[in-house]
């Protein structure tokens, strides 16, 4: 006659010895890769659980994908620290986990005052099969009407109050770190004389540059399809109407 298992309890948390951390489910860990060359795994730990005499743990955990680890692969807009909560759960050994790490919302992340090398966000989660993410729309904004990069300098436009890169509107970092005002070539000549006519003078807590801790929700959408980028955007006339445009 075969042997049953032998029962398995959860433990509410568990110290990880050769981190000297204290892990329990809902903590976010950096995981060993098989691959030595390759980053560190990111997961999210679900359960955990151990045999009768406290040994042999088990963590019970659903992975977070990296861009370049999707079926589309990392683009432009996908930040440096940007993951994917993906529906592939797994079960690793306690041993595996190298150290602990936070995955904020991607609002939250962009509030940060720095960003440290544990820090990671997410604004998806993925399916690992298709390659679809939930939400499948995003704010867009720019000339290049690209998803917001939170990595990426920015400049807000004082009449249509859109952001701007730089380079798009071919203008240095440092200029752009230096404006006061800015006005974006649909809007320049309005806010010029907006400017002219005016006896107020604009006054600025700090310069309009959008980086890692400020991030403005537009109106803009586009639909994430792989492998196709369906675009929003107001035509002459106002009305909204899509753009099929392959990646």
């Amino acid at each position: 006659m075969a042997k049953s298992k032998a029962p398995r309890r959860t433990l509410d948390s568990y110290t990880v010895k050769h981190i000297n951390k204290t892990i329990k489910a809902g903590d976010c860990v950096l995981m060993r890769p098989s691959d030595q060359s390759k980053p560190q795994y990111v997961a999210r730990i679900e359960r955990i659980e151990a045999d009768a005499r406290g040994g042999n743990v088990k963590v019970h955990v659903r992975w977070y994908y990296r861009p370049e680890e999707s079926i589309g692969g990392r683009r432009q807009f996908h930040g440096s620290k940007e993951v994917f909560l993906s529906d592939h759960y797994d079960v690793q050994s306690a041993d595996t986990i190298e150290g602990k790490c936070t995955v904020h919302s991607f609002k939250s992340y962009t509030k940060l005052d720095a960003v440290g090398n544990d820090d990671f966000f997410c604004r998806f989660e993925y399916n690992s099969s298709t390659g679809a993410f939930n939400p499948d729309r995003v704010a867009v904004y720019c000339k290049c009407e690209m998803p917001y990069n939170p990595d990426d300098l920015m400049v807000q436009c004082d009449g249509c109050s859109d952001w701007f890169h730089p380079a798009c509107i071919e203008m240095i970092a440092e200029e752009a770190k230096g404006l006061d005002h800015f006005f974006c070539e649909s809007c320049s000549s309005e806010g010029q004389k907006k400017l002219q006519n005016s006896h107020a003078t604009f006054r600025h807590s700090e310069t309009k540059i959008l980086t890692k801790r400020r991030q403005k929700n537009l109106q803009n959408l586009v639909l994430l399809v792989i492998p196709k980028l369906w675009w929003i955007q107001n035509d002459d006339e106002g009305d909204k109407k899509y753009i099929n445009s392959l990646v």
